[in-house]
């Protein structure tokens, strides 16, 4: 199996799992709400579903694609915001069966991507094998939002490694997005898996490190836990300052994420 058939296994496996916690909501479900900001469940299926649409358009309409970045970049704080509006208008039955059929016709058009080519996104252009790890990254944490709203106990998986891989791995862009000039130090990181495996980036003999749990290292990448809140330590200045700015996702960062003691 190659990298790419991998990664869309794991995506399909993550976005099922989403599905099968929504697929028998009432209105009302659809109706919760799920984060500080006032997302509902149908405004995180609405966003998993444009974002879809928007790497189909990235894939298969450069020139569409090419608009949609400009119209972002002279609205960057509510473009993204003011799409999944507009889509969260959708009935949730249809917007259901839209997000399913969007995420088939994904998994066909990145498989159909010439190798060696890059896709343009938001961030940095990306691999089709990269861009599916972010389909993931993106479905675990607004899973994630839904999951905790609807009070379902959410488990660890080994699928988690792809959040905590886009963690590491846009640690340049962390520094980036808030202004902030990449210190150009390495820094070993050491996570453990739900079964106890060893999730590892970095020189082994790096003098900063960062170690802990891979679930909270992925929940403090993608914003959705506060550092103190988490199982991740640092060892070394930039180490400790990297952990209160990473971030796993493009786009400007939000409000910082609230202890779980004054929620």
């Amino acid at each position: 199996m190659s990298t790419l058939d991998q990664v869309l296994s794991d995506l399909t496996a993550e976005s099922l799992q989403l599905d099968q916690w929504v697929a028998g909501l009432t209105e009302a479900g659809w109706s919760t709400v799920t984060t500080p900001e006032g997302w509902t469940v149908t405004d995180q299926i609405a966003h998993l579903h444009w974002t879809d649409i928007a790497s189909l358009s990235a894939i298969r309409e450069p020139a569409a694609f090419g608009a949609m970045l400009t119209a972002a970049a002279s609205d960057a704080d509510g473009f993204i915001d003011a799409q999944t509006a507009d889509v969260a208008l959708i009935p949730p039955a249809d917007l259901l069966l839209l997000w399913r059929d969007g995420r088939v016709e994904l998994d066909a058009a990145l498989r159909e991507v010439p190798d060696g080519e890059k896709i343009p996104w938001f961030g940095p252009p990306m691999s089709p094998a990269s861009m599916a790890t972010a389909r993931i990254m993106e479905t675990w944490a607004h899973g994630h939002d839904v999951g905790e709203a609807l009070g379902i106990t959410i488990l660890p998986s080994a699928r988690t490694r792809h959040v905590c891989h886009i963690g590491v791995r846009a640690r340049r862009y962390s520094y980036l997005v808030r202004g902030e000039q990449d210190p150009g130090v390495e820094i070993r990181v050491e996570l453990t898996g739900p079964d106890g495996e060893l999730w590892a980036w970095g020189p082994e003999d790096a003098a900063e490190r960062v170690t802990g749990s891979g679930q909270d290292f992925a929940l403090l990448a993608t914003r959705r836990r506060h550092l103190d809140d988490v199982d991740v330590r640092a060892q070394g200045p930039h180490a400790q300052h990297w952990l209160t700015i990473v971030q796993a996702f493009a786009g400007q960062p939000g409000a910082d994420p609230v202890r779980l003691a004054d929620r």
